[in-house]
């Protein structure tokens, strides 16, 4: 009975991992995009043309603070790829990632 716990905790630890990396950074993108959009205004088409819409500067910031930490994902994957295959473990016992010899 034992063995069936553990399976279903290494179940649960997979499922959580693959929910954060696998659609966790997608979403994190996309809510990214759509605050620049929102950033930037909406324009008006009106008789003497287009005019530029309000700027909204939070949601700029908040769209580059989205993709920066996508892009800390992704150099988190690249980083423990990396170090698995020159045989280092990456280690969080740190604020920082560090690289541990095996």
């Amino acid at each position: 009975m034992h063995n069936l716990g553990f399976a279903l905790d290494g179940a649960w630890q997979v499922l959580l991992a693959g929910l954060a990396l696998g659609a966790g950074l997608p979403i994190l993108f996309a809510l990214g995009i759509r605050s620049l959009a929102w950033g930037a205004g909406e324009a008006a088409v009106g008789v003497n043309g287009v005019t530029a819409g309000r700027r909204r500067p939070i949601g700029t910031a908040a769209g580059y603070a989205l993709f920066g930490i996508v892009v800390l994902g992704v150099l988190l994957g690249l980083a423990f790829i990396v170090s698995t295959g020159f045989g280092y473990k990456l280690s969080f016992e740190h604020i920082y990632p560090t690289f541990i010899a095996k």
